[in-house]
């Protein structure tokens, strides 16, 4: 698909230095089948931005749209969910356009840079906020991995405030964590697991007395608050923080 414009970008690094290509496959975990080019996540936001100012955007997302079946390079998926946060569009053709991705996203590194880039979100008035969370909502109930990690971290990211984190919890409170298919084969949802365990230890940091309430609730399976606990307690900002 776009495998040519990003050639240019690979990383000396990922193509002279095995020990160093073969953490970046290992951190990413791909699945079976894809492709690393190794590319550095800054130049792939710069020419994300730089395809959308020389209006060759929508007509790279539309490729890549097209061929989504047989999308086997990671960083093409990585563009993808680049140029669309970076594309001009109203809030209902960004939704429309973030529904042909998200099914698309097949590890925790795609997931995570979707998210934490829509930065178009941070100065959205509050009914643009409210349409963006009532089209996330129903990712939560998701049986695929990282269509609920994807709930989970653009919530991290746009909504653990004190107008959503109630929400947020509840949410958490009904995962049904055995009907999650692991993307990888694995008996629990990892990517799931990880994503929760990170919401709220930074949710602890944010609101450290209604994350206590409900990490005290009963609420999370054990393995989870197990993993919240770690979180807190590797996190620089929650470390010397009680998560109870």
């Amino acid at each position: 698909m776009i495998e040519k414009i990003l050639t240019p970008f690979i990383s000396e690094r990922f193509i002279h230095e095995e020990k160093y290509r073969q953490g970046h496959i290992r951190i990413i975990r791909p699945l079976p089948g894809v492709e690393i080019l190794g590319l550095h996540i800054p130049d792939m936001k710069s020419l994300a931005k730089q395809l959308v100012k020389d209006n060759q955007g929508v007509s790279t997302v539309e490729l890549l749209s097209s061929h989504k079946g047989s999308i086997h390079i990671h960083e093409e998926k990585m563009m993808w969910g680049m140029i669309i946060n970076r594309l001009p569009l109203s809030t209902n053709e960004r939704l429309e356009r973030f529904k042909e991705f998200i099914p698309q996203i097949d590890n925790w590194a795609v997931c995570d840079t979707f998210c934490s880039d829509a930065q178009w979100l941070r100065k959205a008035k509050t009914e643009t906020r409210e349409q963006v969370w009532h089209f996330l909502t129903p990712y939560f109930s998701s049986h695929y991995e990282f269509e609920v990690r994807f709930a989970l971290i653009f919530s991290l990211a746009h909504f653990l405030d004190e107008e959503h984190i109630d929400r947020i919890f509840c949410y958490i409170e009904h995962l049904q964590y055995e009907k999650i298919v692991s993307a990888y084969g694995e008996a629990l949802p990892y990517y799931v697991n990880m994503a929760v365990a990170w919401l709220m230890a930074t949710a602890l940091y944010k609101m450290p007395e209604k994350t206590r309430r409900f990490a005290n609730s009963g609420k999370c399976p054990e393995h989870i608050i197990k993993l919240y606990v770690r979180k807190a307690k590797e996190s620089l900002r929650t470390k010397n923080m009680n998560p109870f």
